[in-house]
């Protein structure tokens, strides 16, 4: 054994002992309990960045836990690959998506093997692999006979840097999710999977999750299930019709003035057809993003139009407007007007001179002083004829009564959750298996066609998608009819699609005849599933929809449940200099460079031990190498004991009943920390049991106990040294198929303490305790010494501090 420690020397020999054991190679086994621990898969950019390495440490660090457990442990790795990012970052280099995305594949993982992740890599994946998206492209056509998948025209987002449609949940403060580009609405037609049908099931699906409570209140937000009672105006005109609006608060009828209208809405298009006013502001109303995000943040405006609308019940006529904050997907794509008690009408009303007018007021509340703004708390109805005197429940029972036998009012539930557009007008994706005919129309493409590939054989330029063009792709014959004129679907699915479902593959991925074997009911749910909290409603949202298609439509065996993430650990962001790491700041750290010059083991330590693992990592220079420092001191102390521990028996215990007291403490402390998922913890337990053998070098007993608990407790954390270490000290076997270290309960229930007891920080007294006394216990028994007893007098204690096995300081 070297003196000296060499992350060079070990790193690489341990990786490759494990690689030839085929150590992280899960097995379907009934004789284990299974553990399936999953961090997001990356997207393939070419180089991993920090927040990779933190969170497969994480993730490393409980598979590893586990396993040392007794748990049959599945972790894989796979690759996003497909997306706009590669596409454009492709494009900047002159290269092809596909040649730059396997190459970066290539990097990335000789990257994520050097830092010595417990990885099955025989399960690995790549979303661009039509192996891989040709069950996608089979699920899709069984959500079409289903009605779960359709084709709908619709106002969508659309991001004019990346030239495609974006969902809701990808728009941000108004912008696209990757480009910040400001996003317009336009109406095209695209695919939709009916995500909405399944709103009641996922929202009640949160309260059953060991789940971050602030992504699943995230969920709970988007979702946005709201009871209200659809209401029906009569347009006061002869033959103009009706408007029906949705509302939450029908409470306030009575305090409608104006009603509010989507650009899109049919009586807003006819007087557009009859006003080039209306239709140019029904045009410049395109131009904001189709989500309530981005609408809520635009300046409130709008236009009125020829037509009154008649409250049901006072049959006061209110004017109609169209406005630029309503959205015709939600609700009916109208508006009652009540600016008294919402605060978008109460602005708008202010913009455009309309009547304010309140209805509802607190008990003893002046109902008649101005306004400063919308009073949108519920109360009881005033200023409303019929509905005077009652609170919200008694306005609706009233309403029901007056306006329910004519169908002009009824109670209903609605979402706010949207349907989910994944058609993507760009090359770098998965195809959508249609064809449009010009006699059949919309024909799918036939199961025994699939997979449909993405051409290679095209340019790439990044002005629009090559795929209208590339008349090879485009041009099919019709599988009804036989036509020769059937045209290819040219838009690809959004890439969420394609992360949607990963995580099942991954149990049967070398699986050619079927989209999941029984394997996948082995391995579901995911255990514990690790990722950033930006995608709460984006990606965890997906999955959960699509796991729920997929029990619905058979793919998934039994076994699978409910939900595809059973715990969801959120790591916290790596930052530097207080910011987040981007190359605008300058501010990236290459992981690389710290993997080659202190070693992956110091890399991954700094990671766990630096912060916990929920909360932001601030990076530390000086931090990570003090960590390879901490780990060569580790190394020179096993090498100073080594002698003495090898020739030491397993049977025989130290004689030292104090220090084995205190070496089971620590790690009865760091089981419970492990438990609970406070990795630093464990880091600092491996630091204090290395102090204390440290104090006992003659201890051979203890230190053979003392290090065969030591390695694996941190091996978990620092994998390759606590091995190469296990095997120099003289333990059996690979540490990786060690069991994670007992507590000796009798180790604890022995010995004493002798403390010194002070009051105000001056020494008092000194008294003897039980090794295992709690706190409580501790002071009371130094509180009732008679030296104490004098020293502290009269005075009122403030409190008692323990410093265990050292000092109580009693402060008055």
């Amino acid at each position: 054994m070297d003196q000296e420690y060499s992350h060079r020397q070990i790193e690489a020999v341990v990786q490759k002992r494990w690689q030839d054991e085929k150590c992280f190679c899960a097995r379907e086994s009934d004789a284990r309990p299974k553990y399936y621990c999953l961090s997001m898969l990356p997207y393939p950019s070419g180089r991993l960045h920090m927040g990779h390495v933190r969170n497969y440490s994480i993730g490393d660090a409980l598979s590893r836990y586990r396993r040392m457990n007794g748990f049959g442990v599945l972790q894989p790795m796979g690759w996003d690959a497909f997306g706009l990012p590669a596409e454009n970052a492709a494009i900047g280099q002159q290269r092809h998506p596909a040649e730059w995305t396997r190459a970066n594949i290539e990097q990335m993982r000789s990257q994520i093997c050097q830092l010595g992740f417990a990885i099955d890599w025989q399960r690995e994946l790549a979303t661009c692999d039509s192996s891989y998206y040709r069950w996608e492209q089979l699920l899709f056509l069984r959500m079409r006979e289903k009605g779960i998948a359709y084709r709908a025209t619709g106002p969508v987002n659309w991001d004019p840097v990346d030239k495609t449609v974006l969902a809701n949940e990808q728009v941000i403060d108004g912008c696209g999710w990757r480009t910040n580009a400001p996003v317009v609405r336009r109406e095209i037609p695209m695919w939709f999977l009916k995500i909405t049908a399944y709103a009641e099931e996922l929202l009640a699906g949160l309260d059953d999750l060991a789940w971050p409570e602030a992504v699943k209140n995230m969920q709970r937000n988007w979702i946005g299930k709201s009871t209200g009672m659809n209401i029906v105006f009569d347009l006061a005109a002869p033959n103009q019709g009706q408007i029906r609006v949705y509302t939450t608060r029908p409470d306030t009828l009575m305090g409608a003035t104006f009603m509010a209208i989507a650009a899109e809405h049919p009586l807003a298009k006819q007087a557009a057809a009859n006003d080039p006013q209306v239709a140019q502001f029904c045009q410049q109303c395109q131009n904001i993003a189709a989500s309530e995000e981005a609408i809520a943040k635009e300046e409130k405006r709008g236009l009125p139009i020829d037509a009154r609308a008649v409250n049901p019940v006072s049959g006061e006529k209110i004017p109609v407007w169209i406005a630029n904050y309503v959205l015709m997907e939600y609700g009916e794509g109208a508006v009652m007007g009540v600016p008294a008690h919402d605060q978008r009408d109460f602005e708008f009303a202010r913009a455009n001179n309309i009547p304010i007018r309140r209805v509802i007021a607190r008990d003893g509340e002046d109902a008649s002083s101005p306004l400063p703004e919308a009073v949108i708390e519920r109360g009881i109805a005033v200023n409303s004829g019929v509905l005077d005197g009652s609170d919200y429940a008694g306005c609706v029972t009233k309403l029901l009564e007056i306006l329910g036998p004519d169908k002009k009012a009824e109670q209903t539930v609605r979402y706010r959750l949207r349907d989910w557009g994944v058609s993507r007008q760009r090359y770098w994706g998965c195809p959508i298996p249609m064809i449009y005919c010009p006699d059949c129309g919309e024909v799918p493409v036939p199961e025994a066609d699939l997979p449909v590939v993405l051409p290679d054989e095209v340019t790439v330029d990044g002005v629009k998608s090559p795929l209208p063009a590339h008349a090879p792709f485009v041009n099919c014959t019709c599988p009804i009819c036989g036509s020769k004129k059937a045209k290819r679907e040219t838009d690809t699915f959004d890439t969420f699609v394609e992360s949607s479902w990963y995580f099942s593959r991954y149990a049967c991925a070398d699986s050619t005849d079927a989209m999941l074997d029984e394997r996948a009911g082995y391995w579901l749910p995911v255990d514990q599933y690790i990722g950033g909290i930006e995608h709460a409603v984006l990606h965890l949202l997906y999955a959960r929809f699509f796991h729920k298609v997929m029990r619905d439509l058979d793919f998934l065996p039994a076994g699978c449940g409910d939900e595809p993430f059973t715990s969801l650990l959120c790591q916290g962001m790596v930052i530097k200099d207080g910011a987040k790491m981007s190359k605008s700041r300058g501010n990236t750290v290459d992981p690389q460079q710290y993997v080659e010059s202190i070693g992956a083991d110091a890399t991954r330590m700094f990671m766990i031990f630096s912060a916990p693992p929920d909360q932001k990592l601030e990076w530390s220079d000086s931090g990570a190498r003090g960590c390879a420092r901490y780990l060569a001191r580790l190394w020179k102390q096993a090498h100073a004991a080594r002698a003495a521990v090898r020739a030491q028996p397993d049977d025989q215990l130290s004689e030292n009943a104090q220090a084995r007291h205190q070496l089971h403490a620590i790690l009865q402390k760091a089981d419970f920390d492990m438990r609970r998922i406070m990795l630093n913890n464990i880091v600092s337990a491996g630091m204090s049991m290395a102090n204390l053998l440290a104090k006992h070098p003659d201890d051979a007993a203890l230190l053979r106990e003392g290090f065969s608990i030591l390695l694996r407790l941190l091996n978990p954390v620092v994998p390759h040294i606590t091995e190469r270490l296990w095997e120099e000290l003289g333990f059996a076997g690979l540490l990786v198929d060690a069991s994670w270290p007992e507590v000796d309960k009798q180790a604890l229930a022995v010995g004493s303490n002798k403390m010194v007891v002070q009051v105000n920080g001056k020494k008092c007294a000194q008294i003897e305790v039980d090794a295992d006394a709690n706190q409580e216990q501790i002071s009371q028994k130094a509180c009732a010494i008679e030296t104490v007893q004098k020293r502290i007098g009269d005075k009122k204690i403030r409190k008692v501090i323990v410093v265990p096995g050292k000092i109580i300081n009693i402060v008055t």
